[in-house]
């Protein structure tokens, strides 16, 4: 009369036993993060917290597919949830600050930056993304000391270059920016934005016409189709 009962207790507990894991979902999850199928990772590591609530990691990785399918709102929580179960690990903080900057929250992202920064100082992304948070503030002199500490592991880090001579110019100092933009140029012949930049930059500048065109019509040739008004007023005889 109990061997029907033993069975339905051992069929019970090997059911139990083939159900992933948090550990496994989690996985899986990253598994669909690197596929770039961010919806799928998203229910992966939506039922990993429903298996185990406290998996800060899992929130974090849940933040980045949101963040890659521009939910920033999405993103955004799924960062705070992380932070508040592990405010030990840099990365949530840096990864809600990137949120936060694409909704041009900069002071919010600002924050979030100098936390992550805190917690690992060895970051270079983290100065560089400081970096742009400080120049939307228009805070030129700050911008200028991380995104030269953002150049420390690559000096020839073309995105940190470009972003530097931005706040250069904001500080008022054009000569400067001029030279870094055209190592920009030197070490990436096909940037069009830093040609646009450094044709702007020397006619509005240092008013030299010839100089400032030729970049232009680079830029312009290279596909930024903005230099054309520049090129039609000032470069066209």
């Amino acid at each position: 009369m109990h061997k029907p009962l033993f069975n339905i207790f051992a069929f019970l507990l090997l059911l139990s036993a083939c159900q992933p894991s948090a550990e496994d979902l989690f996985d899986a999850g990253v598994a669909a993060l690197e596929r770039q199928e961010y919806q799928q990772a998203i229910e992966y590591f939506d039922r990993v917290v429903q298996k185990e609530g406290n998996y800060p990691a899992a929130y974090n990785a849940r933040g980045v597919a949101f963040f890659e399918l521009e939910k920033w709102d999405e993103a955004i929580a799924s960062f705070s949830k992380s932070i508040a179960l592990d405010s030990t690990n840099y990365k949530p903080y840096f990864n809600r600050g990137n949120a936060l900057m694409e909704k041009e929250a900069f002071k919010e992202a600002l924050y979030d930056y100098n936390m992550a920064n805190g917690l690992d100082f060895n970051q270079p992304d983290i100065y560089y993304n400081r970096g742009l948070a400080l120049l939307g503030l228009e805070m030129y002199d700050d911008a200028l000391v991380d995104f030269d500490m953002a150049l420390t592991g690559n000096p020839e880090d073309t995105r940190v270059l470009f972003n530097k001579s931005k706040a250069l110019l904001g500080n008022n100092d054009p000569l400067t920016a001029i030279a870094t933009l055209n190592e920009v140029v030197r070490l990436d012949q096909r940037n069009a934005s830093a040609y646009y930049l450094l044709g702007v930059t020397e006619m509005s500048a240092l008013g030299n016409k010839e100089a400032g065109c030729t970049q232009l019509k680079m830029a312009l040739s290279l596909g930024y189709t903005q230099a054309k008004e520049w090129i039609d007023e000032f470069c066209e005889e």
